[in-house]
């Protein structure tokens, strides 16, 4: 069977690739694209994770996308809603008609001969079998996220077999699981720990929160009174660009302040904690991490809910290291024993680069722990290939509007000069390599070997800034002398 050819190949129906069809749709109108997605839906993290209460943690005036104003009353809006407001964003634009379901992308060789890109997905069939199909395409557009599918992080627990009750990880959660009137223990303090205890603590008889080492957790209403008001007196689309500014620039102030004055917004958060718990909560072993606010993520409780939880003795925290389950539970370390019906390991994700493909040029493997990350999207000496790969200090989605934008006149550019390929080279001996992620938190330090670098400046540095990437990406040169065209 010959292999079908598009001028551009999106891996991954999730926000992401959504996102870039549009823009791709709108900004290359003549180009012919289409999205491979490994599973049987649209919708990527969002319908992957079925946990109880499962939510963002951004708000979604800068997690909706530029062109789709969130028109829901809640801000901190939960996983059904924002599925729901992906899929009606692919069906609106006819995104939905361009999509190859069960088409799990293997690996992808360029050619710089004939100056494209052949990808080799597997599709997998009602019957259950699996075939080998290619496809070809002159730009290859990843949108496949930062970590894999098919399983999540769970550390090695002594005596894991020992236990006679059931063992749950959130990213692969059982329909069948009733956990009214169970003891739960959730392990793990970061953002799915803070969302699951909560929301399962309205049912089960008592949850615990089992850390080794506390997070920075923040409390932020669910729905935003000033957001509503602007929106039931001003045009939907003004409304929602003013709200977003005004989030984006109180993000990026919080986070600048975070570095500049670590002690002072540390107090301010356990200030936050000393309110919704009381003065007489031990905050000092339960809430206050080892590390200053934004090393790791912060995590947003909406409404306050785990407070509430905890104050009305629905659920708690017990911060200690683990030693072994036993039949009944967990065994920790000072010898205490905690007693559980169902644990849930929220430990963490694995990462991948671009979806765990395989990628060579020219018969060349490349590794991508050896490369360099341009402008957050590309990658040193491999060509007509880009990565959507949103902010670790601000909501996904605004980094991978940018780089839609960008790809679309990287595109554009090379049309109207006749090239075929782009391809990012440093010449800069000057430039020294950094990680690519300066966050301490365990799924990234687990995985930091195999990630991409970025350089010590512009184009291969990462800034995590809005603004600055606002300028560089949609109003800088495409043609910078870094980037290679031929």
């Amino acid at each position: 069977m010959p292999a079908e050819h598009f001028d551009v190949l999106i891996v991954g129906a999730g926000l992401s690739g959504i996102g870039a069809g549009y823009h791709l749709q709108h900004k290359c109108p003549g180009k012919s694209f289409v999205i491979l997605e490994g599973r049987d839906c649209i919708g990527g993290t969002w319908d992957l994770f079925r946990y109880p209460g499962i939510r963002s943690d951004s708000d979604m005036f800068t997690l909706g996308y530029s062109f789709k104003p969130w028109t829901e009353a809640k801000a901190i809006a939960d996983g059904p809603q924002i599925l729901n407001y992906v899929r009606e964003t692919a069906a609106e634009n006819g995104i939905d008609r361009k999509i190859r379901y069960h088409h799990r992308v293997r690996r992808a060789s360029w050619s710089t001969p004939e100056a494209r890109w052949t990808v080799e997905a597997e599709r997998i069939s009602g019957e259950g079998t699996t075939e080998i199909v290619r496809f070809t395409c002159n730009f290859l557009f990843m949108c496949s996220g930062y970590y894999k599918y098919e399983e999540g992080y769970t550390p090695e627990f002594s005596g894991r077999e020992n236990f006679a009750g059931r063992i749950v990880h959130p990213q692969k959660w059982p329909e069948d699981l009733d956990y009214a009137g169970k003891r739960v223990v959730v392990i793990g303090s970061g953002a799915t720990a803070v969302t699951l205890v909560p929301e399962m603590a309205k049912k089960a008889s008592h949850v615990t929160m089992l850390q080794r080492s506390p997070t920075y957790v923040v409390s932020r209403p669910a729905q935003d009174p000033v957001a509503n008001k602007l929106r039931r007196n001003l045009p939907s689309k003004l409304a929602y660009h003013l709200i977003r500014w005004r989030n984006v620039l109180w993000g990026m102030y919080f986070f600048q302040l975070s570095r500049r004055k670590p002690d002072r917004v540390k107090q301010l958060i356990l200030g936050g904690v000393k309110m919704a718990l009381g003065p007489n909560y031990d905050i000092a072993t339960h809430f206050t991490p080892r590390y200053n606010p934004w090393d790791q993520r912060l995590c947003l409780v909406p409404d306050g809910d785990l407070f509430n939880a905890i104050r009305e003795q629905r659920a708690s925290v017990v911060t200690r290291e683990i030693d072994s389950f036993t039949r009944s539970g967990i065994k920790l370390k000072d010898g205490s024993e905690l007693e559980a019906d169902i644990i849930v390991t929220a430990t963490g994700l694995v990462l991948q680069v671009l979806g765990g493909m395989e990628v060579s040029v020219d018969g060349r493997a490349v590794d991508f722990s050896k490369t360099l990350n341009y402008k957050g999207m590309m990658y040193s000496d491999v060509p007509n290939l880009a990565s959507s790969f949103g902010y670790t200090n601000a909501s996904w989605t605004l980094k991978c509007d940018l780089t839609c934008e960008y790809v679309c006149r990287l595109i554009s550019y090379m049309g109207r000069h006749g090239y075929k390929q782009c391809m990012p080279h440093n010449v800069d001996p000057s430039i020294t390599e950094l990680p690519s992620l300066d966050f301490s938190s365990g799924y990234v330090q687990r995985s930091i070997a195999k990630m991409p670098k970025q350089g010590s400046k512009r184009p291969w540095r990462l800034y995590q800034n809005y603004a600055l990437d606002i300028v560089t990406l949609r109003y800088g040169k495409v043609d910078d002398g870094v980037m290679q065209y031929s």
